[in-house]
């Protein structure tokens, strides 16, 4: 199997339609949208080659770029490993892991995400494999799984075409085994059979043309035994409510322990009376209740002391073993020595902690709800149409209710009304309304029948639908989309490049700090004592969980509520660099408008005998546009069919860019185009003067009405007019509006004339203007781009750049691919099937041009909410440091305790998140 060099997916090289051949090597596609891309990335290059322009406008969306948005590049090695990673205590340990994994052999590119627990490398697999990563992850101290090896705990792992794997009952012993593998292995179109007794299960190698998976299930409980497929399970969120639940159950049981530890405290700050026994046996007491809390936060201990050790990589768990094993070992010497007693510190210190750390694991939690929310929609189960088994005739078909990781594509699929469509396909037969609200956002039902295409996870509402699934799995618009934003919450935004640099450092600095701040104390004659409560008190109030979770946990929410609205956004730079648009460009043709031109206006231009009807200036306009693809051409085939006009097969089609077509039909060459090519065909020069005029009447008049007018000739001689026209989308009027509002320039690009693209710019509320200040006096802003070849439209972009602009560029994704990769930010319209795959680092699935200015919002809201955590991050840590030194004493004789710089650091990273949060109720 082949690599898609763009989306990264696996293609089969002897299957596919769609590959190219670069510098001697040949690649594979599994789209001709990944081909278009592809070959328009390499023109692009090209083209910025050739202007000898090194600015980084030029080459603004780079490698880097394309990484982040799930996208590998053109290396024929190149793969790509996401690594779930628990263990990590802070934005320290994610930079360390980070750090180490870019310096590993073979690696390109690695990304380690705070938030969400996740490793993302880019990797050159004939240097690198994915168990090597694993490997350093463990020596450095932390706990890590391939997606592979996590498929493999929860036993779900999403079969290939071919393999599957069926949970087993009934099995008793070997013998039941054997039995099991002896039925199966007896079956046609069986590869290989595996029962295992000890875990229950099954896994099959077959032939998908000779066997189905019920035929397989069929034949095991014919032989006396269970069988199902094993359903799958979101591993990742089991092992995220077990680390809930196991923190909630120790900070309970430490909560209980430290009850005894706050009577003392209380003690000690007012003066709440002892009885005499608690008072005579203080030591052993708060040793027997602080210990068991030791005990219970071991891995803290653990993990900080090994950061040290073994990585000489300090950590926030380093920061909170030294503090609280210098305040108990001292106890434990006073104890038997004398002096003051700090076991309630290193209690309540450690029950703060584990109540932070409690905390901040249910709100992170929630910072996901979105990719929970996707993968809820999805369908359990399926009814498809079988073969029926217990039947003689071959043609016999039953429907079975299968489980949704059976479903292959080639199958038959019935959807009854008011249920969900499984899988992506298209429909054989029925006629349905489908409720595509959670792809689309749009609350109208769509209108579907014979040859539409359906999209797995939406609603049938009231008919009955038969389809044949085409895209099952990871393949489907669902799959593609969660993928997608899954990646860009793995992504890293620039700014926080500044917080991981603080973070490498932060540690380590504030461990200096804390001693300079004793050994300052305890030189000024503070005595020994309080000097290590203020040691203690700067090690504990540092938090570099508040600075790790500023930016991702913003960027994961931030992703997920795009999704949620349509807006698919796949990388976190892509988020960040939309707030700095200062001009969109709207291509015209299937962004602005509709993409469905039609017929307005048919003109005979002859006179006398040589005058053709309307219908035979149609025809003969047909018949050049034929083999032609482009979207009027089409219009003009539709125009006359439904006239019912025959449209025989032209002869020596050929298209001429940026100027029309010509065919040749028996013995009469026919031209169609636009006026160059008239001139240029000296079809014009036949016309008398009187005629010349009432055709550019005729022309100018059509255009002035938006549409777009073509002469057509016969043997060189004009013989009419053809005018086509493209209505405009409901919202691109009220897109237009509201971000010029926002102060956005707003352009118009097309390759129509200018008089037609002034004129359907206008509808939209797009027009040039005159500058208004006196130093441009006489000048004009033009926003109206007119007459452009799509192999222009880059240049237009580019020529934007140059003049300081920030550039979005909103197209098909297909057709302006050029452009949209030349812009700072594309952002492609898509149809909700082909998510994953299209050009732009920001996908709209709707047809609705206001998710554009929803997306500058979104973009504009998330952030400022990292903006914000940012801020009070580095505030709190900036003060609090500070004063847990002791900087306040000199004035006001008040010392930070500990044990509320405890309780400090530990709603610090809670309050991050929990502002975070807030982003998940904006309405965009």
């Amino acid at each position: 199997m082949a690599k898609d060099p763009i989306c990264g997916m696996e293609v089969d090289q002897n299957k596919t339609k769609f590959s190219a051949v670069k510098d001697n090597m040949q690649y594979y596609f599994c789209s001709n949208n990944c081909k278009t891309q592809f070959l328009a990335g390499n023109k692009t290059e090209d083209n910025a080659a050739n202007t000898g322009n090194s600015d980084s406008n030029n080459n603004s969306r780079n490698s880097s770029n394309n990484s982040s948005a799930g996208i590998t590049g053109n290396t024929v090695n190149s793969s790509r490993s996401t690594l779930k990673i628990s263990g990590m205590h802070c934005a320290s340990c994610a930079v360390n892991i980070e750090k180490n994994l870019n310096k590993t052999a073979g690696v390109v590119k690695a990304n380690v995400n705070f938030a969400n627990e996740k490793a993302y490398v880019e990797y050159d697999n004939s240097k690198a494999k994915e168990d090597d990563f694993v490997k350093l992850i463990k020596k450095l101290g932390y706990k890590a799984a391939t997606e592979s090896q996590l498929s493999q705990l929860n036993k779900s792992a999403e079969s290939k075409p071919g393999e599957v794997i069926l949970d087993i009952t009934g099995m008793q012993s070997q013998h039941c085994q054997g039995i099991i593998e002896r039925t199966v292995a007896a079956l046609g179109g069986i590869k290989e059979i595996k029962a295992n007794l000890a875990t229950e299960k099954a896994e099959i190698k077959y032939d998908p043309e000779k066997i189905k998976v019920f035929e397989i299930i069929k034949a095991i409980e014919n032989a006396g035994y269970g069988a199902s497929q094993t359903q799958s399970k979101d591993f990742e969120k089991e092992e995220r409510e077990k680390e809930i639940r196991t923190l909630k159950l120790k900070t309970f049981i430490t909560f209980l322990l430290s009850i005894p530890l706050f009577y003392y405290m209380a003690e000690s700050f007012f003066g709440v009376p002892l009885p005499e026994f608690l008072e005579q046996n203080i030591k052993i007491i708060q040793f027997a209740f602080t210990m068991p809390i030791v005990l219970i936060s071991y891995r803290i201990y653990t993990s900080g002391f090994k950061a040290i050790v073994f990585n000489r990589s300090p950590n926030m768990d380093s920061l909170i073993a030294i503090g609280t094993s210098a305040a108990f070992i001292y106890s434990i010497y006073t104890s038997f020595y004398g002096g003051d007693l700090y076991y309630e510190i290193t209690g309540l210190l450690l029950l703060f902690i584990l109540l932070g750390k409690t905390l901040e694991a249910i709100a992170k939690g929630k910072t996901s709800e979105a990719i929970k929310k996707l993968i809820g929609l999805q369908a359990k189960t399926a009814i498809v149409v079988r073969k029926d088994p217990n039947s003689k005739s071959k043609n016999a078909t039953i429907e079975v209710e299968i489980p949704i990781e059976q479903v292959e594509a080639g199958d038959i699929v019935i959807v009854k009304p008011g249920e969900k469509i499984p899988v992506d396909g298209i429909i054989v037969d029925g006629h349905s309304s489908v409720d595509e609200s959670m792809l689309t956002g749009e609350s109208i039902p769509v209108e579907k029948t014979k040859g539409d295409k359906v999209i797995g996870a939406t609603i049938n509402k009231v008919g009955y639908l038969k389809f044949k699934a085409t895209k099952v799995g990871k393949d489907t618009a669902l799959a593609q989309i969660i993928r997608l934003v899954e990646e860009a919450q793995g992504s890293k935004a620039p700014i926080q490049k500044l917080a991981d640099q603080i973070s490498a450092y932060f540690v380590p600095a504030v461990v200096v700090i804390a001693i300079i701040a004793a050994l300052t104390w305890y030189l000024l004659g503070f005595g020994f004592a309080s000097s290590l409560t203020i040691f203690v008190a700067v090690l504990i109030i540092a938090c570099p969980c508040a600075l790790g979770l500023a930016t991702p946990t913003a960027i994961m929410v931030g992703t997920g509520k795009g999704a949620e609205n349509g807006i698919l956004i796949k990388s976190a730079e892509a988020l960040q660099k939309a707030t700095e648009i200062t001009t969109i460009i709207f291509d015209k043709t299937g962004t602005l408008t509709k993409g469905k031109p039609e017929v307005t206006d048919i003109l005979s231009t002859g006179s006398g005998k040589s005058r053709l009807k309307e219908d035979e200036v149609l025809r003969f306009a047909a018949i050049v546009e034929k083999r032609s693809e482009h979207p009027l051409g089409e219009a003009i085939v539709n125009g006359a069919k439904a006239r019912n006009l025959t449209l025989p097969e032209p002869k020596k089609f050929k298209s001429i860019t940026g100027k029309g077509v010509e065919a040749v039909y028996g013995n009469k060459h026919i031209l169609l185009g636009n006026r160059k090519l008239m001139t240029e065909t000296k079809a014009l020069d036949k016309l008398k003067a009187s005629e010349k005029t009432l055709m550019e009447e005729n022309l100018q008049r059509l255009e002035n009405e938006g549409k777009t007018a073509m002469l057509i000739a016969v043997n060189k001689k004009i013989v009419g007019i053809v005018a086509v026209a493209d209505t405009l989308k409901e919202n691109s009027r009220e897109a237009v509006s509201q971000l010029q509002a926002l102060g956005k320039k707003v352009y118009m690009i097309t390759g129509d004339n200018q008089r037609t693209a002034q004129a359907i710019a206008a509808q939209v509320g797009i027009k040039n203007e005159n500058l208004g200040d006196k130093s441009d006096a006489g000048k004009s802003s033009n926003f109206v781009l007119a007459e452009v070849l799509p192999e222009n439209k880059a240049e237009e972009v580019r020529k934007l750049q140059n003049a300081g602009e920030k550039v979005a560029m909103v197209g098909d994704g297909i057709n302006d691919a050029p452009a949209l990769a030349q812009s700072d930010i594309g952002i492609a319209i898509g149809s909700g099937t082909d998510i994953a795959i299209e050009t732009g680092e920001i996908v709209l699935i709707k047809e609705d041009l206001r998710d554009v200015v929803k997306a500058m919002k979104l973009s504009r809201m998330t952030m400022k909410k990292i903006k914000q955590n940012l801020f009070w991050a580095f505030f709190y840590n900036v003060v609090g440091i500070p004063v847990a030194a002791g900087v306040l004493y000199p004035a006001t004789g008040w010392l930070l305790s500990p044990i509320i710089a405890g309780a400090a650091m530990a709603f610090s990273s809670v309050s991050v998140v929990t502002n975070t949060l807030l982003l998940r109720g904006k309405r965009l």
